[in-house]
């Protein structure tokens, strides 16, 4: 591969992966958010005899709600809700109905704000008397699943990869290689990243409001939405952002001014100061997430904050000094190349990184999943495992990376590297003028006899009235020749150019790596969604027992068989109850309440308007006083009638059944 066709291909490379990363974290499903539904009254698909007086939800930990943050809507899509959510107690948020409402099927929906920022949304039905045909659609979709949603998932993913830029750029500069604060390529990095970072700062503000909200694109710039965002956690998060990216400023200017002015001597000593104001700053950006998202609730906030701050600064300082390095061996100029004490001083603060990031992350992972189970039965999990993965393969890379920098010349390039070919006076002569390109001819003589001609030239078209074309044409061919001269000094030395080589993987799993990270703080830790699932299954078999199921019908019926303990309830949930498949579910318990175990159960479905029947079931068991079967067939709507059959003992039994509208 020729030296001129590296730098289109890195830059391909790089916005490939940009474009990539960025289809990743845009175009993935929705976020799921830290609180989840654990349970409601009435239960989703019940079917009561009397209309309720209000509808209550129940959170796997305390949510923001709004005035139409939870919604009743009767079979038509009428509001049959009054007043504004209330909160009776804990994480259970209520609102009341309208009195005497007919029977029929009524949707709820919700959309609720989770205590770590994200929007909650969803929806489920519950009927009055039988079951209806409903207008209204109970897809529950959240205002992050359209374009605002689209909008504010670049701008944290914008938002991370700037600050990793910032922060990680200008520790490369400070702790590993100060002369790069004169480099022009490592400076334009650094104030690029400031620029995103402010930038997408700036936009999560205006979309917040709308993002929680409604989800309407109009709504961005509602100032009254954006007054409430900032009477909020996260709105206090964003603008306490903006302040310490000021502080920022202040800092990259006298990073790039003052301090670059210094000699070496003079630089130690504002070095050190830098460096404790750097990190105090770099540390309030990282608390600004900290605080408003996953380490702020759940389990022990008082010490995941701290060490989710920990977490964000180790990545920093990891990827993005590996960004700067990235630049420096690509774009710096070959009169201040980095040299292989920079590489190696990176090495060893990459290495410390790596160890900060093994530990804060051990404890996320137990903090946030809770079992290992988890780490396969849950989205978050499968994420964490793919991360884990490809820090394993950057850690394997950067192994690469350290040998090829112990193998690397301390001599410079602009010594070491010159071409063989290329007289010593060549290269000073041809940095002003198109004659440097002579030195390939073996002559340096000739070399200095061209930047005398090109002197002589350039005199002769300013006397001539300056062609403008022509001197900047020129110009071109200069600017042209001189990057062509730097890269092949960049190349001559093949540890260097291996060492480049390794970086750029390095680099291009780092973006990749950020991308599944920004992921993971959308998503809703494994410890919390398995102890929802256990809060509704546990909610929905004592609903079962005291009659009210989760399923669209629930029927229940007293049974006397005539021997010993031969009298109880049985419960049949039948869901969806609908024609196709269904699955039924049979709880039977003693008078007391207790679970009761019998010899035998069975069930007929009989549609006696159509002389359909019986459609006989065998439920398996599955626990104590519970069985289970699944894909029931109704083949048609109706009224049917639905038969139990229960046997206690060998001679006693008893069949007992109720009317139920399916379909």
């Amino acid at each position: 591969m020729t030296t001129q066709t590296i730098a289109p291909r890195v830059r391909t490379l790089v916005l490939l992966f940009l474009a990539v990363t960025g289809a990743l974290l845009t175009g993935a499903a929705p976020a799921s958010a830290h609180a989840a539904l654990t349970g409601s009254d009435p239960r989703q698909g019940a079917v009561v005899d009397k209309a309720p007086a209000q509808v209550s939800l129940t959170f796997s930990e305390p949510v923001a709600v709004g005035d139409d943050a939870l919604r009743v809507l009767d079979p038509k899509g009428k509001r049959v809700d009054q007043g504004d959510p209330a909160n009776p107690s804990g994480t259970t948020y209520s609102v009341r109905l309208h009195s005497g409402l007919p029977d029929g099927t009524y949707t709820v929906t919700y959309q609720v704000v989770s205590a770590d920022s994200h929007p909650v949304a969803g929806a489920f039905t519950f009927s009055i008397g039988a079951p209806s045909e409903t207008s209204v659609a109970a897809s529950g979709q959240a205002s992050d699943e359209g374009l605002v949603g689209w909008l504010y998932g670049a701008g944290r993913y914008v938002s991370y990869a700037g600050f990793v830029v910032l922060v990680g750029g200008a520790a490369f500069v400070l702790a590993c290689w100060r002369r790069g604060s004169g480099v022009r390529a490592v400076q334009r990095l650094v104030v690029s990243g400031w620029l995103a970072l402010t930038s997408a700062t700036l936009a999560l503000l205006l979309l917040r409001g709308s993002y929680t909200g409604s989800g309407k694109i109009g709504d961005v710039f509602d100032l009254s939405l954006l007054g409430q965002v900032l009477q909020t956690k996260t709105g206090a998060a964003l603008v306490s952002r903006l302040l310490l990216l000021a502080a920022a400023a202040l800092f990259i200017a006298v990073l790039f001014g003052a301090y670059d002015k210094r000699e070496d001597e003079e630089k130690r000593d504002l070095t050190f100061g830098l460096s404790i104001g750097g990190t105090v700053v770099a540390a309030g950006l990282a608390a600004s997430w900290a605080m408003s998202e996953h380490a702020s609730t759940g389990l022990q906030p008082g010490i995941a904050m701290p060490v989710d701050v920990v977490h964000l600064l180790a990545v920093a300082a990891w990827l993005g000094g590996l960004t700067a390095l990235l630049v420096a061996l690509y774009r710096a100029p070959v009169e201040t190349p980095v040299d292989s004490t920079a590489v190696r001083r990176f090495s060893r603060l990459a290495f410390g990184s790596v160890i900060a990031l093994v530990v804060t992350g051990v404890y996320q992972s137990w903090r946030q999943l809770g079992s290992w189970s988890a780490f396969t039965d849950t989205r978050y999990g499968q994420l964490l495992l793919a991360k884990i993965g490809l820090v394993a393969v950057l850690v394997g890379i950067a192994y690469v990376s350290r040998t090829w920098t112990a193998r690397l010349a301390e001599t410079p390039v602009t010594a070491a590297g010159r071409d063989s070919r290329e007289p010593a006076g060549a290269v000073s002569a041809g940095r002003s003028s198109a004659g440097k390109g002579s030195a390939g001819k073996g002559s340096a003589g000739k070399g200095s006899k061209s930047a005398g001609e090109a002197t002589g030239g350039d005199s002769a078209v300013k006397t001539s009235g300056g062609d403008s074309a022509r001197a900047a044409q020129l110009a071109r061919q200069r600017a042209a020749m001189e990057t062509a001269r730097q890269k092949r000094l960049r190349d001559a030395d093949p540890n260097r150019f291996g060492l480049r080589r390794s970086v750029l993987a390095e680099a291009g799993v780092a973006v990749v790596l950020l991308a599944v990270t920004t992921v993971l703080t959308q998503t809703e830790p494994g410890r919390t969604e398995q102890e929802a699932a256990a809060a509704t299954s546990s909610s929905a078999s004592s609903s079962a027992a005291s009659g009210q199921g989760s399923g669209a019908v629930t029927l229940n019926m007293p049974f006397d068989t005539g021997g010993q303990d031969g009298k109880g309830i049985v419960t049949i949930d039948l869901d969806p109850a609908r024609v196709g498949s269904n699955t039924a579910h049979v709880y039977v318990e003693r008078p007391d309440g207790k679970p009761y175990d019998i010899p035998e159960v069975k069930i007929a479905f009989t549609l006696e308007a159509k002389d359909i029947g019986p459609l006989p079931v065998v439920p398996d068991h599955i626990t104590t006083g519970h069985w289970s079967a699944s894909g029931v067939q109704i083949p048609m709507a109706g009224d049917w009638k639905i038969e139990v059959t229960v046997r206690t003992s060998d001679i006693d039994q008893v069949t007992v059944s109720k009317n139920a509208k399916i379909g």
